[in-house]
Formats: C-alpha cells, structure tokens, sequence
C-alpha cells in the first residue's frame, strides 16, 4: 500500500507493505530509475512483501512525493539518507535501478555501516548518456522520452511494455527527468568502490542498450566478493520484462546475507 512519510519539509511517498511492515527480518529498500516512480517495482513488491519488509521509495518530485529532483547522485544520497532516517529499517538491501542502482552504490560507498548489501539492477561504475539526449529535452522530449522506452526493453517485451513504461515516465516532469539523466552523465564511483565494504549483486538483461552487460560485470569486477548475474530476455528493465529471473536472483543474493532482525 502505498503511504506517506513527511522528509524534512515534503511528503515522501513509499509503497511499504499492507499492515505489516517491520514484521519481517529483512528489509528491502526499492529506488526507481531516471523519471520513475515505486510502481516499476510492482513485480517485486506483490509477491516479496509477504517474505521481506518492503519500502518501495518514489524520490522526491518523482510518483506521489513532493519536492524536486536533483541533478546529481551525491544529492540523491542525501535524500535517500533523510528517507532512512524517517522508515527506520534496520541495515535494509538497497535495491535500485539505473539512477537508482546509481544512488544505492552511492550510499554504500558513503554509509556501509547502514546497509547490509545492495542490488545494483541496469546500473554502472559510470553511467554516461549521449548529450543528444540531454540537449533533446529542451527541444523534442516526448520524442526523446520515445526513445527512452523503445531502448530501456528488450525487442520482444515492447508490445507488452512500452505503453505502461511511457505513460510512467509521462508523470514526472521534463525537467526532473532531464535532471535524472544528467545526474546519470556525471556520475562516477571509480574512486569509491573501495569504499563498498557490503555484499553486492549486479543484476542486468543481456539485451540491455542503456548500461549492457559489461557495466554491470565492472561493477561486480571493482568491488570484493560482488557478483553479476545477467538475465537471459531482458533489456533494461529486467525487473518488469523478467521478473522470476529477477526475483529469483534478488532473493537467493539476500539469502546468502547475515540475518538482519528488526527491532
């Protein structure tokens, strides 16, 4: 269900699960990708709330939160850490996609004692985006954001996907979707990975175009013990185009975790 949490001065919306929230001893934390909300996480949070505490997060200007985006990574980390602050969960995973897996690496790197691992899903060490895309929001966004639908799923999953993923990123702003994307172009955790003290998964679709395969295989290559697993059918958005495989990934990665109990 979805609900609200006030975060400093905006009201930030999660979907947390039905009525019993806290009662799990593992606690998932979902962060969207660039211009997205908690509901690309729909395949996860609909079966996994009955197993993990689960606080699918729409960042601030993004879903049902208030507030604006932000135009860069660091930034975001300190609202995920203002969000934390506020749901209490004990050392969650961090589960994030693209923008997300970016900031969920972000705040490991920054605060490993707070989290007990992290999904990276579409995600990189650097992320960068073609600037045609960039100077495309000032001029033709739908189209841009045309093309980041088309790109973000595997050829076969389009008919399925394309129009739910397109009416998604139609709910944010222009502006904070540009934001995403150039907080994306900046970003780079090439001096912090040393910094990742947690276990780490990097989850990606062997036929994502936005960060392929090699991304997510310099992600696990740069940190101790992480590991890759690429799902077979899938683009960019693994987690809606095959979310067995995805589920089945997050889950056997958290289960090899040390127990976490609530408190």
């Amino acid at each position: 269900m979805l609900k609200y949490f006030k975060v400093r001065e905006n009201r930030i919306a999660c979907w947390v699960n039905p009525g019993d929230f806290g009662a799990h001893a593992q606690s998932l934390v979902f962060l969207h990708g660039s211009g997205g909300n908690s509901g690309a996480w729909v395949e996860q949070y609909s079966v996994l709330h009955k197993s993990f505490n689960i606080a699918a997060v729409d960042l601030p200007g993004h879903g049902q939160s208030e507030g604006s985006g932000e135009r860069d990574i660091s930034a975001y980390v300190l609202r995920l850490k203002e969000i934390l602050d506020v749901l209490k969960p004990a050392r969650p995973v961090l589960v994030g996609h693209s923008l997300g897996a970016a900031i969920a690496l972000g705040f490991a790197a920054q605060y490993p004692q707070e989290v007990s691992g992290v999904v990276a899903a579409g995600g990189g060490v650097t992320m960068p985006v073609n600037p045609d895309i960039l100077d495309g929001f000032a001029k033709q966004p739908d189209l841009i954001l045309d093309l980041m639908c088309k790109f973000s799923i595997a050829k076969e999953n389009r008919p399925k996907l394309f129009g739910p993923l397109r009416e998604s990123l139609g709910q944010a702003s222009v502006d904070v979707v540009a934001g995403d994307m150039l907080a994306c172009g900046k970003f780079d955790l090439t001096e912090e990975l040393q910094n990742i003290r947690v276990p780490v998964l990097a989850l990606c679709g062997m036929e994502d175009k936005m960060t392929p395969p090699a991304s997510s295989e310099k992600i696990a290559g740069g940190i101790t013990g992480a590991k890759c697993v690429l799902i077979e059918g899938a683009g960019h958005m693994a987690m809606l185009e095959k979310p067995e495989a995805f589920n089945d990934a997050l889950q056997n990665f958290v289960a090899a975790l040390p127990q976490t109990i609530e408190k």
